[in-house]
């Protein structure tokens, strides 16, 4: 294999791109139907008694489907993965799932500082 050099702007898209890869797998709705199979609903007690309905993994793919960490790694994975054997055709994926989540973080940002300004305001009056 040729050594490939990676700059630290393609690094960032790499980053990005596989973080929204990891959200998608395991937060979004629009994958729901692929988590559900994996998944069961128990009945959980909190700390202080209540019982809460909590969706739980049936096995270690459920589980995966279901953990930011373990989906992060498999996302890394593969993003890197066709990063290097497919650049042409991955690239443009990776291209747009990093815009994608750069968006979604600033979205994240902007949306607690109008949450954070909305509050401070309430609290003002």
């Amino acid at each position: 294999m040729e050594s490939v050099s990676v700059d630290w702007l393609t690094y960032f898209i790499l980053i990005l791109a596989s973080y929204r890869l990891t959200h998608l797998i395991v937060f979004d709705k629009i994958t729901e139907f692929i988590r559900k199979p994996f998944l069961k609903k128990q009945k959980v007690k909190d700390a202080h008694g209540i019982e809460h309905i909590k969706k739980v993994p049936t096995s270690n793919f459920g589980y995966l489907l279901n953990c930011y960490w373990c989906a992060g790694i498999w996302s890394a994975i593969i993003i890197v993965l066709a990063f290097l054997y497919l650049h042409d055709i991955a690239w443009i994926v990776i291209f747009i799932l990093s815009i994608a989540g750069g968006q979604a973080i600033l979205e994240t940002v902007v949306g607690v500082g109008v949450k954070l300004t909305k509050w401070l305001s309430e609290k003002a009056e």
